[in-house]
């Protein structure tokens, strides 16, 4: 569970982080680094897309102000695995991320914590 998200930090489960991050259910990556840093390229999300299971769902947070892309293959790729995208700014993503595991439903949430 994401406790709090202001700009360059988010706790999660108790532990502060202050660089980007993909949440798992069970795990917590640290450390995450985009190719292109304020865009989303598949090659980002290769820790989510071997993930097993998958997720159902991947909740994208585009930064503080949400400037981080999606691009467009990206969500071809999620699509064409049955996995459903919902890109916001982190500050919106993070409750997202919240309510969909709060409602079972098994998520990965990919986190820009700046910009």
């Amino acid at each position: 569970m994401i406790e709090s998200y202001d700009f360059g930090v988010m706790v999660v489960n108790g532990k502060r982080y202050t660089s980007d991050l993909i949440v798992f259910p069970e795990k917590v990556l640290s450390g995450w680094w985009r190719r292109e840093g304020h865009q989303l390229c598949l090659e980002d999300l290769r820790d989510v897309l071997s993930a097993t299971p998958p997720p159902r769902v991947l909740v994208v947070g585009t930064g503080y102000l949400g400037l981080v892309k999606v691009l467009p293959e990206v969500e071809k790729a999620l699509k064409d695995r049955g996995i459903k995208l919902i890109a916001q700014p982190t500050r919106e993503a993070f409750k997202t991320f919240n309510e969909l595991l709060k409602a079972g439903k098994r998520v990965v949430g990919a986190f820009h914590l700046t910009c």
